[in-house]
């Protein structure tokens, strides 16, 4: 596998949506082989206190500033004196149930969002992109584990915006011979880095099942909802594809100067293999030494029984492979939230 001391090329990145959940981690293992890293991010869903920890964590400088990728005068001030060589395209919203209550304001910050930060790369001649997609633009499966050939046929307007995205790219990267496009397709992305300094902090009620766990197991929810016992699964819950947060970071990291990948590229970021809902509150409980309550609802409309990645193309193409696995999922989320009971509030 190509570890870190593998990249030599050093570059100037461009880390949009840089201070929330994945992006904080993904500027940490930047730092760490020594690109150079500029974060814009309207803290919607981010936290200005999670980059200073980063810094402590790398022991580096990393710049910041606090503007949302539709502001054009904004992003064009970064180019023109940061002058990035890549963009990792984290910003937007995310939640599914928001954007099916309110699609416009989907369309318009994340769509939007991306068509103003591609024109500012055209105009500041950027040529690579590095975009943070979801397994979501599959939709139903057609079959199983999933692979980058299945059908896209997302059925909530988040995805349909993360798969309008991924088009708009592809055809940017048409325009100019110079220019790469990089998909990366998550699955579920869980845990934390392992100093306990940085995490997943929603920003009120957790959409994700583990920060839901998490806040369970530090008391601050009563009790976990788990919809539907009655799925054709191991034990009748749901199951996903949980990756580790580090595993998903060293992806990005290793797109950046991979010459093996196509100048438009996708690929599936995942562990390869499902769990239950379960499953991952048993093995937290055995970390933790905490009982979590839950109580069982009725199914949700539009989830799936299982779910899991093919992630065999993104090894072929740039030797990279999870390597973290629920144990260790569950060990660095609650160290986690036993560091930072409150999350980054306070500081």
């Amino acid at each position: 596998m190509n570890t870190q001391k593998d990249w030599k090329i050093k570059m100037r990145v461009l880390v949009t949506g840089g201070a929330g959940y994945i992006g904080s981690h993904t500027c940490v293992e930047l730092l760490n082989v020594g690109h150079e890293v500029f974060v814009v991010d309207n803290l919607c869903n981010g936290h200005e206190a999670a980059l200073e920890r980063v810094r402590g964590i790398t022991n580096r400088e990393l710049q910041f500033t606090n503007a949302d990728i539709r502001d054009a005068n904004a992003l064009d001030n970064i180019f023109n004196t940061f002058k990035p060589e890549a963009v990792i395209h984290f910003a937007g919203l995310k939640a599914v149930g928001e954007s099916v209550a309110n699609p416009l304001k989907y369309y318009e910050v994340n769509v939007g969002g991306s068509i103003s930060l591609l024109s500012a790369m055209s105009k500041a001649e950027c040529n690579n992109i590095v975009f943070s997609s979801s397994a979501t633009v599959y939709g139903k499966p057609k079959y199983l584990p999933y692979d980058e050939e299945h059908p896209t046929n997302p059925v909530n307007p988040y995805g349909r915006t993360k798969l309008m995205i991924e088009n708009i790219i592809h055809d940017w990267t048409k325009v100019d011979l110079k220019r790469k496009g990089t998909v990366l397709r998550y699955f579920n992305p869980v845990g934390a880095h392992e100093s306990g300094q940085i995490g997943e902090e929603p920003i009120g009620i957790p959409n994700n099942l583990m920060p839901y766990i998490a806040q369970v197991a530090d008391g601050r929810r009563e009790h976990l909802n788990i919809f539907g016992n009655d799925y054709e699964t191991a034990d009748g819950t749901g199951a996903r594809d949980y990756i580790h947060v580090i595993d998903l970071a060293l992806a990005h990291i290793g797109t950046l100067n991979q010459n093996k990948l196509d100048r438009f590229e996708v690929l599936n970021i995942g562990a390869g293999k499902s769990t239950t809902v379960l499953e991952l509150v048993s093995k937290f409980e055995e970390i933790s030494g905490v009982p979590i309550k839950s109580k069982y609802l009725p199914r949700r409309d539009g989830d799936l029984a299982a779910f899991w990645a093919n992630p065999s193309k993104a090894s072929e193409k740039m030797s990279w492979k999870p390597e973290r696995n629920i144990k260790k999922i569950c060990e660095d989320t609650w160290r986690w939230h036993k560091l930072n009971s409150t999350g980054y509030e306070g500081e």
